[in-house]
């Protein structure tokens, strides 16, 4: 299975684009937590990036520990690295994809150095003060966007974990917030806590106090 790669980056490079940050997300179809976003900036440079290549991916095809691992990888060797969120009351409030875009552009906004060209995962920001472009299964593609999805998704992995000691019970530690049947069956037994996206259509029916108005998953 081929690894994410530079063919995108070398053709930006190659365009005078010095600074690439990757940008992508996690926790979008989960049913609790927050949605994260990183932004990763690459050095343009194949030999600096020699560590990398062949071992980041889009951190669906890479297990827990290998992400861990490749976290740290990532910070050691990226000119910078930004993490945005938004919290579930916010999702629910305006919809997951407005919410995306927003952790999309806190990302951005964390890095330290600013960039020169965005990449992203299928999506595009509005109103973004440099060029962009949207890459469909980017994060499968290009190395700077597969950083950034595992600095999203180990990011997020964390936090969440965290909060199973504040809310036991759940099973945050195990499922991260996302649908399945141990969370579905905590969810039946103890009901929705805070950080449940109480207008996803799996957590709707047990959470609306009367009158609120819900929408179901976009």
């Amino acid at each position: 299975m081929d690894r994410a790669g530079l063919v995108i980056e070398t053709e930006l490079w190659q365009a005078g684009y010095r600074r690439i940050a990757g940008l992508d997300e996690a926790g979008r179809g989960a049913w609790a937590g927050p949605v994260f976003a990183a932004a990763v900036i690459l050095p343009p440079d194949r030999d600096a990036l020699a560590p990398l290549l062949g071992r980041v991916d889009d951190s669906k095809r890479l297990t827990a520990v290998r992400r861990e691992q490749l976290f740290d990888l990532i910070y050691r060797h990226a000119l910078a690295v930004g993490v945005g969120s938004r919290p579930a009351a916010e999702i629910d409030r305006i919809g997951i994809g407005p919410a995306n875009r927003r952790a999309l552009a806190d990302a951005l906004a964390a890095l330290t150095l600013r960039p020169d060209f965005a990449l992203l995962d299928f999506f595009t920001l509005p109103d973004l003060p440099v060029p962009q472009r949207g890459v469909p299964h980017g994060d499968a593609l290009s190395l700077s966007i597969a950083a950034a999805s595992i600095i999203a998704k180990v990011s997020r992995d964390r936090w969440i974990t965290a909060q199973d000691a504040v809310y036991p019970g759940y099973g945050f530690a195990r499922h991260k917030g996302y649908g399945t049947r141990q969370h579905q069956a905590a969810l039946a037994q103890l009901g929705p806590c805070p950080l449940h996206r109480c207008s996803f259509a799996p957590v709707a029916g047990l959470s609306a106090p009367l009158g609120e108005d819900l929408r179901s998953e976009p």
